[in-house]
């Protein structure tokens, strides 16, 4: 059989495979069923569902969603869970059971979530991407990724549901945490680094998986910052500022897509044949394969209605261009049907089954179906991946706000600190949405890393205060008497993603953890959890105004998945740190930067608001945008891009050369900068550029290019970016990319409210 010869040609191999196959089983390709729902578990005993052995050996079944995946909603735990090396061997058997038992032998592809981290037990827990793009390093987040795929393929993970390329217009939707910001320019720089990282030189390597570039497309941009609710855009905004991060992947060689939940212009992603087929297969040449989200295609009877049957939705996601469901359900169920009623055709069948068996042979699942337990038990949780992971925290933690240089703290003038607030020692706080569960010594709150840094030279005091979202003040109290007792009281605020664990409550008097039988979250932001602003939940600033008037300087430290937005906190606090979900080395992370042993080089890549009544708010937006309320003006609290360091830099001498260029030409924009400060440092480097006049309106600012750079004290580097199309051009109607002819604002600085500017004009 020629699928079993490695030498040829991929395209040859699935058409002899499609020519072997029967209709049931080129259906059985596109459906993906839920992995943790194949198998029962008693002890250390498990065994395969005689259901999904019976739709195996018929070959119904293409591939499995989150065998690995732990957490409340597959209700996978760490009792009933496997563990690194369980996890291998389980997976092993169940492509052995397939391969052996099914007519063809088609080794099944194993799907899991990947965000911030494999998320399967044991394995490492990275920061949320919105801290990751608040790195602006793509190349630590590519290194962040050859671990996390290195981790998911030693378990038999061979796609993953990351990354997230999402362009967030409005922080009030709950799964912001899930992107890397508000600029389309550097959410591709990010997705291009995911692709690279997790793929590698070869999607069949050994720790390499395929990357699938989510959500496609605008879901970033929600009406209301309500989950999958519509986005109201026309197609030149779309191709100018959603679409452009996707591109830049689809470019880096992304193996899958998968289309968003929401509609645009009233035709939802699933079944768009022109976002599906025209622009990401024609235009772009896309060459993998279309998943659907979970139930999607159910959606398209029942939520956007635009299908009168099952039949009906599952052949209007066929005919647009979708290859897999996840789920399965209505491909399994009423593919048939559209079929016989002809709503659908054997070519779009044969079109998507073999997209998805190219997938399979490309990542050497039929050469390498197996995998070696001992390699994950050594790989996953690796000591160096959680120091990888408190280096990716620590660069991306933002240093908001330093009055007077409070920090970093002095160990040697410190007897005693608080450590208050309801984010400080609650370790599924810190490390957001789509988390397995954890053993509490895999994690570092932010209480635990102060006591590492200070060990028994410095006294602590600690007390949550209160909850997230809760509303007693029982715990005020207590919170106060710790901080009158503190020569230093460190804050630790925020939010939480963290769904129900297990981990019980906490008593607001002691800080102890207490479990109980009712479900508890104190969950105000992840997937699904929406809010209609943007201050801090529950009693958490009441908590921090009685603080306040102790007279004493404190710190702050926000853990969250979105931006926060208390302007009391703003003019009083001392110090602010934006730490986002930092991951399990997340309290260390923190550690070092309150003390010193890391320097701040976070920058923002969400702009933080006034008030939530400027929202959307984001820095790139139109000239056109109106002048201001009643009530305040459209300037932020903190532009995007901004982030304070423990030292200073000085930009100079900013040219741009040669003045004038063709529209095919390129120009080189050169910055000096230096450290004026007496700390070694990092600095991010960002390239602005402005259109003056053109033929559709363009945002005032766009950010075209940056670098991260490390100075040492006194020392001074020359920057150099390339200005060409790529940072030139606009798009026209009809989706026509050009360099017009005319006058444009080169802008260099620290951040987006900032800069140098020099002019460089295009003529023909």
């Amino acid at each position: 059989m020629k699928i079993r010869d490695s030498a040829l040609p991929v395209e040859e191999r699935v058409a002899d495979l499609l020519a072997r196959m029967t209709i049931e089983e080129k259906i059985g390709q596109l459906v993906q069923l839920f992995g943790w729902q194949v198998f029962d578990k008693e002890g250390a005993a498990w065994t395969l569902t005689e259901s999904f052995r019976e739709r195996a050996r018929e070959g119904r079944v293409g591939a499995l969603y989150g065998t690995l995946r732990a957490d409340p909603w597959t209700r996978v735990t760490l009792d009933n869970g496997l563990s690194p090396r369980a996890g291998a061997e389980a997976v092993n058997e169940i492509q052995r059971y397939a391969i052996e038992h099914s007519r063809l032998g088609i080794p099944l592809m194993i799907g899991e979530e990947c965000s911030h981290g494999h998320m399967a037990i044991g394995a490492t827990v990275f920061p949320v991407p919105l801290l990751i793009g608040s790195t602006w390093n793509p190349e630590l987040f590519e290194r962040m990724c050859k671990v996390v795929a290195a981790e998911t393929r030693s378990q038999g993970g061979t796609v993953t549901y990351s990354p997230v390329l999402d362009v967030v217009r409005d922080p009030r939707w709950g799964r912001t945490e899930e992107t890397f910001g508000e600029d389309p320019h550097l959410v591709g720089e990010m997705g291009a680094a995911a692709v690279r990282g997790m793929q590698g030189d070869r999607l069949d390597a050994p720790d390499a998986i395929g990357v699938t570039l989510k959500h496609y497309v605008a879901y970033g941009s929600p009406e209301g910052g309500r989950n999958g609710a519509p986005a109201h855009m026309g197609l030149q905004e779309l191709h100018s500022v959603d679409l452009p991060p996707f591109r830049r992947a689809v470019e880096a060689g992304a193996l899958s897509v998968m289309p968003a939940y929401n509609e645009i212009d009233g035709v939802p992603c699933t079944s768009s044949r022109y976002l599906l087929e025209q622009v990401l297969r024609e235009e772009w040449g896309f060459d993998g394969f279309v998943i659907t989200d979970c139930g999607a295609v159910q959606m398209l009877e029942h939520g956007h209605n635009v299908a009168a049957s099952g039949a009906h939705a599952a052949a209007l996601a066929l005919n647009a261009g979708v290859d897999m469901e996840m789920s399965g359900e209505a491909f399994a169920r009423h593919l048939p049907e559209a079929l016989s009623q002809g709503l659908t055709d054997a070519a779009a069948l044969d079109k998507a089954a073999g997209r998805v068996l190219a997938a399979k042979f490309r990542l050497g699942l039929f050469e390498r179906p197996y995998v070696d337990p001992d390699a994950a038990e050594r790989i996953i949780g690796a000591e160096e991946h959680r120091a990888l992971a408190r280096e990716v925290a620590a660069e991306g933690i933002v240093l908001l706000k330093n009055e007077a240089g409070i920090l970093p703290l002095d160990r040697g003038s410190l007897k005693s600190i608080a450590v208050i607030g309801p984010n400080s020692d609650r370790m599924y706080n810190q490390l957001g949405d789509y988390t397995s569960p954890q053993r509490r010594n895999q994690v570092k709150t932010v209480l635990d890393g102060i006591r590492s840094q200070v060990g028994e030279s410095v006294e602590i005091h600690y007390a949550p205060g209160c909850s997230v979202k809760g509303d007693s003040r029982e715990g005020f109290g207590p919170a106060i008497a710790c901080a009158e007792k503190a020569d230093m009281t460190v804050l630790v605020l925020g939010g939480s993603s963290a769904r129900d664990f297990g981990e019980g409550t906490i008593d607001l008097r002691t800080g102890a953890s207490v479990v109980t039988d009712a479900p508890t979250s104190d969950m105000d932001c992840g997937e699904g959890i929406d809010r209609a602003e943007l201050g801090l939940s529950g009693v958490q600033l009441e908590l921090v105004q009685q603080l306040g008037r102790l007279g004493k300087p404190f710190v702050v430290v926000y853990i969250n998945g979105r931006p926060v937005v208390e302007p009391w906190i703003d003019e009083h606090a001392a110090a602010i740190l934006e730490a986002w979900y930092p991951g399990q080395e997340g309290g260390n992370a923190i550690a070092d930067l309150l003390f010193g042993d890391a320097n701040p080089s976070g920058k923002l890549t969400v702009t933080i608001p006034r008030h939530s009544g400027q929202l959307p708010l984001v820095y790139n937006s139109k000239r056109t945008r109106g002048k201001r309320y009643l009530e305040t003006d459209l300037t932020p609290r903190y532009p995007f891009g901004f982030g304070l360091s423990y030292t200073t830099f000085q930009y100079a001498g900013l040219r741009v050369y040669p003045e004038v260029i063709s529209p095919n030409g390129k120009a080189t924009a050169e910055v000096l900068v230096t450290n004026t400060g007496s700390r070694a440092g990092a600095e991010t480097v960002q390239l602005y550029v402005t259109d003056k006049i053109s033929t559709v309106t363009r945002p005032e600012i766009e950010l075209k290019g940056f670098r991260k750079i490390w100075l040492e004290p006194g020392e001074t580097k020359t920057v150099t970016f390339e200005l060409g199309e790529e940072q030139l051009r606009l798009t026209q109607p009809g989706n026509v990319r050009i360099v017009e002819e005319g006058e444009f604002v080169i802008r260099v600085g620290s951040h987006s409210a900032e800069g140098l500017e020099a002019g460089l004009r295009v003529s023909g």
